[in-house]
């Protein structure tokens, strides 16, 4: 089937270092530690599509992520001699809890580099999931600072090292989840869409569909403010993005993995890499709670909201990859917000007010319609100037009200200015 999107990216052919037997072998390996999620059809997206729509909950993990199944399988490789000296990993995110478990499963001490700035919630669920085989370690401000330090541990202790995604050992765990998926349907899927940070997850699953399917294609799926990877394949080689948006925490990857790119390179045409924007992520995260029930993490609904951007085949078989469930539930009000904006139904304004009595009744009566709400409003008085500025932020009933408000603005006296989103104005009021 073809689901490309006109923003994707084709991918050239490399040589890769990964095979499906790795991934039967680890398999195998991590069976008796890490959960085989559901694959659950999904009615509403299949509704919406007129696909077949499966969703694969690797945020019913006991991690709440695949990343145990990368962690375990590297771990499970290691000498009796490499266990003892110990392991390490950083990160701030699904990885540590990952290989926290791991570590509690495998009864080895390993210490988890995180930034100092990792909130409180995140390192009780490192020390939940690893109890007393895992030290806490929080170091940096940044997550380069903190990964630096994990590196310096490992060539002072002779410790090992367990990435995330770029080794060969962690792609292979991961890709255990394309060998679930052959198994849990009857006949292969024609499409599976994968969530991309660091690009472990997608090689692994790529690798072992190129290998044991026949006609499957994949569709990874990174931020819009992280596409790391499409970088890395326009370059020909991974590289490091000036910028990063930290909301799809993740998939917030500044520069792709060199095995995970050279695995992917080797799928050629079978593979296509897209975007979502992150308010569009936004939105996926919060239909799937409303309608589903699934608490998804932003970087685990980033193949429900690509699915929904694709061009789907009516009749075909798709599954996405829910791939963790971490999520703040401080973090809603944000993603709310950008949901919103993303919709067309949250738009925010600067009003210059004339310093005279009943100009904001006019603003209410003569601008704002029937179905528009002022949700924030700030307003300073200056008092050697005939005009005020307000911070205005209107919440429509519909996208489609906003040409009937603009016209009105443009007909009243009062000067208003639109903020376009992602303007350095609109970041900074916002």
């Amino acid at each position: 089937m073809t689901a490309d999107l006109s923003k994707g990216s084709r991918v050239p052919p490399l040589a890769a270092p990964l095979s499906a037997a790795d991934i039967d072998d680890a398999a195998k390996r991590i069976s008796g530690v890490v959960t085989r999620s559901p694959l659950q059809f999904n009615e509403r997206l299949s509704e919406a599509t007129g696909a077949n729509v499966y969703l694969k909950r690797e945020d019913l993990q006991a991690v709440r992520s695949y990343k145990v199944r990368g962690a375990f399988n590297l771990m499970a490789q290691l000498s009796p001699e490499e266990l003892a000296a110990g392991v390490v990993c950083s990160s701030a995110g699904n990885h540590a809890q990952g290989f926290a478990m791991a570590c509690r499963s495998m009864r080895t001490h390993g210490r988890v580099y995180v930034p100092a700035k990792t909130p409180k919630q995140k390192r009780d669920r490192i020390r939940y999931h690893g109890r007393e085989f895992i030290e806490l370690i929080a170091i940096g401000k940044t997550y380069d600072l903190a990964a630096a330090a994990a590196l310096d541990d490992v060539a002072r202790t002779g410790a090992t090292l367990v990435p995330p995604y770029d080794d060969v050992r962690t792609m292979a765990g991961q890709g255990t989840i394309a060998a679930e998926v052959l198994d849990q349907l009857d006949e292969e899927p024609d499409l599976v869409i994968v969530p991309v940070g660091g690009g472990g997850c997608i090689a692994g699953i790529t690798t072992y569909l190129a290998e044991r399917a026949s006609g499957t294609s994949v569709l990874g799926v990174e931020p819009a403010g992280a596409a790391s990877m499409i970088a890395a394949l326009a370059a020909g080689e991974p590289v490091t993005l000036e910028h990063v948006d930290q909301f799809v925490d993740g998939a917030a990857v500044a520069r792709a993995g060199a095995l995970p790119y050279a695995a992917l390179a080797a799928a050629g045409d079978m593979v296509t890499l897209t975007t979502v924007d992150e308010g569009a992520v936004c939105t996926a995260m919060l239909d799937l709670y409303q309608n589903d029930g699934i608490i998804a993490e932003p970087a685990g609904a980033l193949s429900v909201a690509a699915l929904l951007e694709a061009d789907i085949e009516p009749g075909s078989t798709v599954v996405c990859l829910i791939s963790g469930g971490n999520n703040d539930v401080s973090r809603y009000n944000e993603v709310v917000e950008r949901s919103l904006v993303h919709l067309g139904l949250k738009h925010y304004f600067l009003v210059d007010f004339p310093q005279e009595p009943g100009a904001l009744r006019r603003f209410l009566d003569e601008v704002l319609g029937p179905g528009d709400d002022i949700t924030l409003f700030e307003y300073v008085k200056r008092n050697n100037r005939e005009t005020g500025e307000a911070l205005c932020g209107v919440e429509l009933s519909a996208a489609t009200d906003l040409e009937g408000l603009l016209a009105r603005m443009a007909d009243s006296d009062i000067h208003v200015e639109l903020l376009e989103p992602g303007s350095p104005t609109y970041r900074y009021l916002t």
